[in-house]
């Protein structure tokens, strides 16, 4: 169904009725095979439920740091960092970097990616070369943190602050995050606590997140498909709070983004075709900043998961991030200024 002030991108929106099969085809073996190879590694680390258990920011508040394009735009960070703000800093794993450099270290971090090579650049990557870069445009080419354009020195850069601040950091790690995550995670200090990432319904007998609990015990916990999301869920249901905010959290691109600067170009590309991408990229009216944005199927898809999962909430979801697609029933749109000065 096409959200209301949605327009264009037919074959977009038939894509995203198919992107839960689509997402466990592409990635389903991949991260069963990472759970497994974790396995012996959980002794890293403590498991998930021991985080409920611990007192991670004051008061009943949380704020979640993704890296959407609006991060780029509007620098949330300055806000929360020169207003004392007390109540939890969740990042995610691709927002990490952001909050180093600026001075913010997050109370927790949250990883769930199993790809290979990708993630582990988010926590400073050891083993990069020129060579890795010239197999892989991931990072420069998008519209994303502009530090990354400079990939060795930004590694560099990374990597001194990770051994810094890694100790004092929690990260929840993901069962089926990559060999390379771990071994970096784990090296750099970070307080793990361990979790099964939700791929299918646990109650069918032939579940693949049950196998995952029978293997290692860890809990289950439905991430709406990606890390922004698993960080909102993080807040409210590990950890209690009842006020959630969350910033560069955009599942979308801003209308000037050029087409090979998003996340799926190369997907899109090899599907379509570069004169059809206008068929799989659908546009999408924010009521309340009057912009047009565009998103792809895996993006939509990722903003209706979670718009189904804050109508389930027990807590209160603004989002802060000035921009994007991610609004609808249960999401108060306001300025982060105004949450932090409602935060005290």
């Amino acid at each position: 169904m096409t959200p209301t002030g949605a327009e264009g991108g037919s074959l977009g929106f038939e894509l995203v009725a198919n992107m839960d099969r689509m997402t466990r085809d592409r990635y389903g073996s991949l991260a069963g095979e990472n759970v497994a190879r974790n396995q012996p590694l959980l002794h890293l680390g403590r498991s998930l439920a021991e985080l409920a258990g611990e007192t991670v920011g004051r008061g009943d508040g949380a704020i979640v740091i993704a890296a959407g394009p609006s991060i780029r735009r509007h620098d949330p960070i300055r806000f929360i960092r020169d207003s004392g703000y007390s109540g939890a800093v969740i990042a995610t794993d691709s927002a990490l970097a952001y909050c180093l450099r600026n001075g913010v270290v997050p109370d927790l971090v949250v990883t769930l990616d199993p790809h290979a090579k990708r993630i582990v650049r988010w926590f400073g990557d050891p083993e990069l070369t020129e060579e890795c870069l010239r197999a892989d445009d991931y990072y420069r080419r998008q519209d994303m943190d502009t530090v990354f354009a400079d990939e060795m020195a930004n590694n560099r850069a990374l990597m001194a602050l990770m051994d810094e601040h890694g100790p004092k950091i929690r990260i929840a790690l993901c069962t089926a995050a990559s060999e390379a995550v771990v071994r970096r995670v784990t090296g750099s200090g970070m307080k793990v606590y361990w979790w099964n990432p939700m791929v299918d319904d646990p109650a069918e007998p032939d579940s693949e997140s049950r196998a995952f609990y029978r293997m290692n015990k860890m809990p289950l916990v439905n991430t709406g498909g990606n890390v922004g999301t698993a960080c909102w869920m993080m807040a409210h249901a590990v950890l209690g709070k009842r006020h959630v905010a969350v910033t560069g959290m955009d599942f979308a691109y801003y209308d000037d983004t050029p087409y090979n600067a998003t996340q799926y170009y190369h997907e899109a590309v090899a599907l379509v075709g570069e004169e059809n991408l206008d068929r799989v990229y659908m546009r999408m009216l924010n009521p309340h900043t009057g912009t047009w944005f565009y998103t792809d199927p895996a993006y939509m898809w990722y903003r209706q998961s979670m718009l189904e999962m804050v109508a389930d909430a027990d807590c209160r979801t603004y989002n802060c991030s000035g921009g994007g697609i991610f609004f609808g029933e249960g999401v108060e749109f306001l300025p982060l200024q105004d949450f932090l000065a409602r935060s005290g």
